[in-house]
């Protein structure tokens, strides 16, 4: 038998301390399980543990969920973000190997999928999204980390169609939105 998980989130962990510390207050003795259960239930709204669980299955169920988002990691996405301009521009080629992926990921995404394009339009591309004039740089690193591909001859260049990792993905969210 597989143990359920139930994620568990609070919007504001100043509101659940005084929460917990109000109910913790009122018992006269430490609580059980369950009682713990049904006092971090109530502090985020639910009326008990059960209320909470079943809560959860409904959501999963309706939203066809098979697993729970990564979560976003917000400092490095902040970080990241500072590579690019107000018009999401590629401002200079990040030093460290972990910022350059994502940064690579948020030119990836305006590639037009399912085209085929020349040397020369990649570039060209590359040269519009991008201030420090190495389009080589990026599109090696683009075609090493398989988000293009190419011919042998290097005539023809198509956007491999991935699933970003989440930072990426948040990165791009954040750029669009700008």
């Amino acid at each position: 038998m597989t143990k359920s998980v139930f994620p568990f989130y609070a919007s504001d962990i100043s509101a659940l301390a005084r929460s917990l510390n109000t109910q913790l207050a009122g018992c006269e003795q430490m609580p059980g399980h369950v009682e713990l259960l049904n006092m971090l239930a109530r502090a985020v709204g639910s009326r008990n543990f059960q209320h909470f669980r079943a809560q959860v299955i409904a959501e999963k169920r309706l939203t066809r969920a098979t697993e729970a988002p990564a979560p976003i990691d917000y400092v490095a996405l902040q970080r990241l973000t500072r590579y690019f301009d107000a018009n999401s521009r590629l401002t200079r080629w990040p030093p460290k190997f972990s910022d350059q992926e994502p940064c690579l990921w948020a030119l990836w995404s305006k590639i037009p999928p399912r085209k085929i394009l020349s040397e020369q339009a990649i570039n060209d591309f590359l040269i519009a999204n991008h201030h420090f004039e190495d389009p080589a740089l990026l599109r090696r690193e683009m075609i090493e980390r398989k988000m293009l591909t190419r011919t042998l001859d290097g005539r023809e260049y198509r956007r491999v169609e991935r699933k970003p990792p989440t930072i990426a993905l948040a990165l791009i969210r954040f750029l669009r939105e700008k």
